[in-house]
């Protein structure tokens, strides 16, 4: 049996966005409405077999970048 079922190679003709629907989410998934976070760590910390040392940085979800301050990992924002 044969497929006949045509269909069209697909290109992207756009540059990458860097909204929150194309940024990698480290740890818990985003909720509908979330925007990811961008968090620096503080300590050493493997989510999901990946290593970050301090100094890293990922992008999180706000429930994940709360949980991970109140335990002390995330480096304190500077003003």
């Amino acid at each position: 049996m044969t497929n006949t079922r045509k269909t069209t190679p697909t290109t992207e003709t756009s540059a990458p966005s860097t909204d929150s629907a194309t940024i990698p989410v480290v740890g818990p998934a985003l909720r509908p409405g979330q925007t990811a976070e961008k968090i620096t760590f503080a300590h050493h910390l493997v989510i999901s077999g990946r290593d970050y040392r301090p100094g890293d940085s990922a992008h999180v979800s706000p429930d994940y970048a709360r949980q991970l301050r109140g335990n002390g990992y995330l480096a304190r924002e500077r003003s």
